[in-house]
């Protein structure tokens, strides 16, 4: 694996509370740029931490530096999170949310036990989505690929996503929320696996990291918030558009530890609200997705995120005239 350090990453945090979450990271992220994105009155001073290089920006910096193309960037909703890595000048993207805690013993992996680490850690090391591999990610310490595994195939491809997981508030949608009111995940899995080509998965941001350079113009969480008719499938989109990308470019996404605390759980019928239409939409987007092909003449994620708006455009905005906005 590669050698990187805490300088390397950008952290990015969508809030619209004060900062005193990161006392908890204190020992992962002290060394680490934070851009938080200030969602919400932008009237508003976010206190934060002394000992944290933090940059913050609001909605009032968002319309400075793009104008009238700001709306673009969703408001009043966690999706605002992207103008953070449009600001950035790392290659490694942190993003999480600020109800997300370091998880104590004993849901504390053997081989590290911070997250950053672990993240970095998927993202410095390949992954295999050719050829499923049983005993989970080869590249960890003390695994390997197993029998019958292709010689052909075991130098893998680069990772360009880590998706972390979280424990104790599941991320449940709405109507799971309303029928397991109580129910907590307490399962720790030491498991990293690469998520194989041709398969979709539900993305969720509150724990995340990706390869700026890889697949960077792609990671645009959806349209969302105030003026928009849904919401809380900002990450969804995301998922669904950078998968198909990489399986298109030959990256891989890696899915598994490291986990986080998450302390909090949102309003299940403000929630409903909010994903109403999207249970609905998403039994077509989904199959547009798994079905969706891109031209040889998309050889970088840039180029294959304005193809794949074009089929947006063309296929989904029957859909909803929603859709037309988002692939503008």
């Amino acid at each position: 694996m590669s050698t990187w350090e805490p300088e390397d990453v950008d952290v990015v945090i969508p809030t619209i509370r004060n900062l005193d979450f990161l006392e908890n990271w204190r020992g992962v992220l002290e060394r680490c740029h934070i851009i938080v994105v200030q969602d919400g009155d932008p009237g508003r001073r976010l206190q934060v931490p002394d000992g944290f290089d933090c940059q913050v920006f609001n909605r009032r910096d968002i319309e400075r530096v793009l104008a009238d193309r700001a709306w673009c960037i969703s408001y009043r909703d966690s999706a605002c999170r992207c103008f953070g890595w449009l600001v950035s000048r790392k290659r490694y993207i942190y993003t999480l949310d600020d109800d997300c805690f370091l998880p104590g013993p004993p849901h504390v992996s053997k081989d590290v036990s911070s997250p950053l680490a672990r993240h970095m850690s998927n993202l410095l090391t390949p992954a295999t989505p050719h050829y499923f591999n049983t005993l989970y990610d080869p590249f960890r310490d003390g695994a390997d690929f197993v029998r019958g595994y292709p010689f052909s195939l075991r130098d893998g491809v680069p990772t360009a996503i880590s998706h972390g997981l979280w424990l104790n508030v599941p991320d449940y949608d709405a109507p799971t929320q309303l029928a397991k009111p109580l129910e907590r995940n307490r399962r720790y899995v030491d498991a990293v696996m690469t998520v194989p080509r041709g398969s979709l998965f539900p993305m969720c941001g509150m724990n995340l990291a990706f390869d700026r350079q890889l697949i960077g113009p792609a990671m645009y969480f959806g349209l969302m918030g105030e003026g928009q008719p849904i919401g809380r499938y900002d990450d969804m989109w995301a998922g669904w558009c950078t998968k198909v990308i990489c399986d298109h470019l030959g990256y891989g996404v890696k899915t598994g530890l490291p986990y986080v605390w998450h302390s909090k759980a949102s309003n299940p019928y403000a929630n409903l609200k909010k994903e109403y239409k999207g249970v609905f939409w998403q039994e077509k987007v989904v199959p547009f997705f798994e079905n969706v092909s891109l031209t040889k003449g998309g050889t970088d994620a840039q180029a294959c995120y304005l193809e794949l708006a074009a089929q947006v455009r063309t296929s989904l905005a029957c859909v909803d005239p929603y859709f037309q906005k988002l692939a503008e």
